[in-house]
Order: C-alpha cells, then sequence, then structure tokens
C-alpha cells in the first residue's frame, strides 16, 4: 500500500536540520557495528543500511547468528536485534564514549567484535545526541522514500537494480540501475535516491543522477516539482517543499523520475 503523503506537511521540511544531524551520527554505530565484523564489499555495501518500515528503523547488516545493529529514528534509540529480541540503549543525552562501551559490551556477550576501535573512511560532523524536534517526521521521510524506491525498482526490474539501501556516509536512501559499460568506456548507472536533506539543500529532496555525468547536456523540462541541478553534481531533484504543493506529491515525484530517468539513459546509451 502507498505510503501516505498527507503526514509530511507538518512538520515544514525546511525544519528537520537538526533531526538530521543527530541522526546521521546515530546511525554511525550501526555501520561500525558492520565493518567491524563482516568482510569488507568492494563498493562498501557491508557498510549499508536499510530501512525496517516495520520497526521505523534503520538497520545494519546481519552479522553472525543473524545479529544486526539498528537505530529507531523516532525515539533515538540504538539496538541490538538477535535470537527473536533486542537490547535498546537510549541515545539521548548519551556520550559517544558511553555508546561504545554499551554496544561493545553487547556485541562481545554475542560473540562479536567491538565498534570502538573501528575508525570510519569518511567524516560525519559531531554533533550532541539530543531527542530534537523533528525525528518522528525524518522518520516518516525515510518510509516514504523507500516505499516509493521500492515501487521504482520493481518498474526496472528487468535492468537488475540493485537493493534500496541507505548509505551512511551521504545519510541518502537509494538505488542504482546499471546500464553496463560503453564502448571502452566506464560503467554506466542511475542513481535514484531521497537524502533527508545535506549542504545543496536544507530539507529532505529526490534525485535521479547519471553516471558518468553527460557533457553539455541539454535537458528537458521536467514535470512539476522538479528541476535540473548542476552545481558539484548533475542529476533532476525534487525538493520536499516543491513536491508538497503538488496535488499529489507521491504521482508528481514518480513523474519526476521517470522522466529524468529517461532522459538520463538516453544521455548514457548516446
Amino acid at each position: 500500500m502507498a505510503f501516505d503523503w498527507s503526514g509530511l506537511r507538518e512538520p515544514a521540511p525546511g525544519t528537520l536540520v537538526a533531526a538530521r544531524e543527530v541522526a546521521h551520527c546515530a546511525v554511525q554505530w550501526a555501520t561500525k557495528a558492520a565493518r567491524a565484523n563482516l568482510p569488507a564489499a568492494p563498493d562498501d555495501s557491508h557498510s549499508a543500511l536499510v530501512w525496517d518500515a516495520g520497526l521505523g528503523a534503520l538497520l545494519g547488516a546481519p552479522m553472525a547468528r543473524r545479529v544486526r545493529v539498528g537505530v529507531h529514528l523516532a525515539s533515538l534509540e540504538l539496538f541490538v536485534a538477535h535470537d527473536g529480541k533486542a537490547e535498546l540503549h537510549p541515545l539521548q543525552g548519551s556520550a559517544p564514549r558511553a555508546v561504545d562501551d554499551w554496544l561493545d559490551l553487547k556485541l562481545a556477550t554475542l560473540g562479536l567484535k567491538g565498534v570502538s576501535s573501528v575508525r570510519l573512511p569518511y567524516e560525519v560532523a559531531p554533533r550532541a545526541l539530543e531527542n530534537v524536534a523533528g525525528l518522528a517526521a525524518l522518520a516518516r521521510w525515510f518510509a516514504a522514500a523507500e516505499e516509493v524506491l521500492e515501487e521504482v525498482r520493481a518498474r526496472h526490474a528487468a535492468m537488475r537494480p540493485g537493493p534500496v539501501v541507505c548509505w551512511p556516509h551521504h545519510f541518502d536512501i537509494a538505488l542504482v540501475v546499471p546500464l553496463g559499460h560503453g564502448a571502452g568506456g566506464p560503467a554506466r548507472s542511475i542513481g535514484i535516491g531521497v537524502s533527508p536533506g545535506d549542504g545543496y539543500y536544507a530539507q529532505p529532496y529526490a534525485y535521479v543522477s547519471p553516471y558518468p555525468a553527460p557533457r553539455n547536456p541539454q535537458p528537458p523540462a521536467l514535470p512539476p516539482g522538479g528541476h535540473w541541478h548542476t552545481k558539484d553534481f548533475f542529476g533532476a531533484v525534487a525538493t520536499a517543499e516543491a513536491l508538497l504543493a503538488q496535488r499529489d506529491p507521491r504521482a508528481a515525484l514518480l513523474a519526476v523520475i521517470e522522466a529524468a530517468f529517461d532522459a538520463s539513459k538516453k544521455w548514457l546509451d548516446g
């Protein structure tokens, strides 16, 4: 069943910056657990997270004994799931060292490696772990994004798109549609995702980005809600505010994605 986008209008998408920054820091414990205990994948996918709609959580990849570490976004709780149960640790007001110690102990009890010695290959701006306003709304945006992206993935199943995952570096939830290699060129692909916001847009936004970026493209007009972004990266973008201004935001988002996907495929196939 399609996600009800009416619940995304309040609070305003532009007010979710603090929630996004806190959540971005929080999910690093889940990815650090996976990095400590899983073989490294060439594309770093072992460190990716998935959205679990039933739990309202971002989950790290399964480890030995199907142990998983995740974060409930709305309540800002870290948890270790195993044997059909979950052990919780509220993150609000916690010091990072205290979270490391708690998670190290839980993982060691399960015969797994701890996270305190893991060093991430990227930087996430430090943020106090506070139960700021907007965490529940941010969780709803992840739920909406995951549901739409799964539909897009099903529409293009014949092209064997990758899974819908959240990348802990940029904190976007996305999938990649591979197009194979061009004549003597690099592997071509189209990334389709939703970011909860970043330095480019201080609100959630969807994107469709061809790789490699076309040279001197003449992008066609996009359906209402979408525009072409050209600073630092090239792709179609639909901001939360632009989508929510449409009569049917979900349908508007799908229309932008499909139009941008078709244009991207033509560029990459040309």
